[in-house]
């Protein structure tokens, strides 16, 4: 189950994702991300599993 957060005085639900490696498959980090009108994350992070550099998605806990 998501955790939702809501920060007093802005009205805004956030909720914590993972980003999961692609080549791995590994979740390797966890951030905070608003959930009203956004897409899904893909960033470029560094994989300790591989030890390079390589794109992450988002995935939620399961």
């Amino acid at each position: 189950m998501p955790v939702l957060l809501f920060y007093k005085g802005r009205g805004m639900a956030r909720e914590y994702v993972w980003l999961e490696c692609t080549e791995s498959g590994s979740r390797n980090y966890r951030v905070e991300k608003e959930m009203r009108g956004t897409e899904r994350l893909e960033l470029k992070k560094y994989c300790p599993k591989l030890r390079k550099h390589t794109v992450h998605k988002e995935s939620r806990k399961k």
